[in-house]
């Protein structure tokens, strides 16, 4: 006769897997996708660029489309107001409302909430598209159009996942709550307000925080647990009280230009090293666990070379490559302003000149002493140069890098769910740009947070012709549909 334990643990073993129906779930989504490509399609159909004031009415509407759908599946959903932009000219305009949704509030359940964002960056068709960025066009799996990857795809996932629930009248394993914007593009404008304000009431029952705000490094799906940060200078110099004719006064005066391409060149070595004392000084060295876990990364330097077109890279090696992407600051110059760049000639000597570049923040620094260092250094360069003309520098943005612990559990469910559906165990990566929203959740909340990216490696974020491949869309709502399924076991705390 069989023990009592034994059959007690069969008992739960055999209630388990009836409890998630994985098989039927991934019938439902598969018989479903043609439907779940035409939403994409009227999602991708609005322009809801948050950089062009004149397609705010589209962004707007793209809310209420957002908001509509959750409706639709009985969530409870509200549009929060978070108030206006000001615009550089004094004018004030509405920002797009943030739309929360709830499912499910189930005490004895997990709750996570998902963050994702429904604005696009600016497209046009003449701006190098093969197909027009707004219609979402299937050319051999691939759905192209703006937004299609970044961020529309990834956050209809998570709802059809919810939905594939719902409609299979299978119970969440979770409570599962949405909160999703339409300012991301250009800074998130009126979120951090919004998120310390509901800090005890929206969010003050929510466990772990779901972001799908990213992309794999490769074929191989990944899940990503740390981004770098950006500090965003300008540095200003000003001198005639108007440009110049070059052949009138130039050998009489000190040209802004000149200075400005002198103090520039002492921020970065040609092989990449940051001139700026201080900054290496303050990251964390490579420790032998990071050499070993960027080792196994499946990640091809010629592919990555033939992606961006280009015959050499900054390090020959894969370890040095994936570190100085995601773990060491690094300095870019982004361009000039008050310089002539129309196409042809024009022999002037501009009056200011502003130059704009950053620095990405790694953990172990600090935007407001980086500030210092680089305001102190600038200043020092520019003294020596015994220049009449003025110098200028300002940081206009200060954005913490973010960075979680992969032994957690919700990383732990991350890799469960992966092999699940894709049978392979993820890489385990870093992003090496910023998503500064991670940091305020972090820093607000004080909630687990961590980064499920559905996006492939070649799908053209911010770039001509996005888009997302059908499969990553199909199976990225199976994986979030497993996701759901092994976060609810992990073990719910109290405070």
């Amino acid at each position: 006769m069989m023990n009592l334990p034994v059959l007690l643990c069969i008992l739960l073993v055999i209630s388990t897997v009836q409890a998630f129906q994985y098989m039927e779930l991934v019938k439902y989504v598969d018989s479903h996708q043609e439907q779940y490509v035409e939403t994409l399609r009227d999602w991708v159909a609005v322009e809801s660029d948050s950089s062009n004031i004149l397609k705010r009415p589209e962004l707007h509407r793209m809310m209420e489309m957002v908001a509509q759908k959750l409706r639709r599946m009985g969530g409870t959903v509200e549009l929060v107001d978070i108030g206006e932009q000001e615009l550089p000219d004094g004018q004030k305009l509405l920002l797009p409302k943030v739309v929360t949704a709830q499912f499910g509030a189930n005490q004895s359940k997990n709750t996570v909430c998902i963050y994702g964002h429904v604005d696009v960056q600016p497209a046009k068709l003449e701006d190098g598209w093969a197909t027009d960025p707004y219609n979402l066009t299937d050319i051999s799996g691939n759905l192209y159009g703006r937004g299609a990857s970044d961020n529309k795809a990834p956050v209809l996932a998570w709802i059809h996942a919810v939905e594939a629930y719902q409609n299979l009248n299978m119970e969440l394993p979770v409570n599962v709550k949405f909160v999703i914007e339409g300012m991301e593009e250009t800074g998130s404008n009126g979120l951090d307000a919004m998120i310390l304000a509901q800090r005890d009431t929206f969010f003050s029952d929510v466990e772990y925080i779901i972001i799908s705000d990213c992309g794999w490094l490769s074929r191989r799906p990944a899940l990503t647990y740390g981004t770098r940060g950006n500090c965003y200078f300008f540095a200003e110099v000003e001198g005639p009280k108007q440009d110049l004719h070059s052949g009138v006064y130039g050998g009489t005066v000190i040209e802004p230009m000149t200075d400005l391409i002198g103090i520039l060149d002492t921020l970065i070595s040609p092989s990449g090293k940051i001139l700026v004392p201080g900054i290496r000084e303050a990251v964390a060295p490579l420790t032998d666990e990071e050499w070993k876990l960027y080792q196994d990364i499946q990640f091809d330097m010629d592919s990555y070379k033939n992606k961006i077109g280009i015959s050499q890279l900054m390090y020959s090696n894969k370890v040095d490559l994936l570190a100085h992407m995601w773990r060491y600051p690094t300095v870019s110059i982004h361009g000039i302003e008050g310089a002539f760049s129309d196409p042809g000639t024009k022999t002037v000597i501009p009056a200011k000149v502003t130059a704009k570049f950053s620095i990405r923040q790694v953990p172990n620094m600090d935007p407001a002493l980086v500030k210092r260092q680089v305001t102190d250094y600038l200043y020092s360069v520019f003294a020596k140069r015994k220049s009449p003309n003025k110098l200028k520098v300002t940081m206009v943005i200060g954005a913490k890098p973010w960075l979680a612990e992969t032994e957690h559990p919700l990383y732990k469910a991350g890799k469960a769910a992966v092999k699940r559906v894709f049978d392979m165990d993820p890489d385990l990566i870093r992003e090496g740009g910023t998503i500064p929203i991670a940091r305020t959740f972090q820093d607000v909340t004080g909630k687990s947070i961590i980064m499920m990216p559905i996006g492939g490696f070649d799908d053209g974020l911010h770039s001509q012709n996005e888009k997302i491949s059908r499969y990553n869309y199909v199976e990225g709502t199976k994986l979030f549909i497993a996701y759901l399924y092994e976060v609810s076991f992990i073990k719910k705390t109290t405070v």
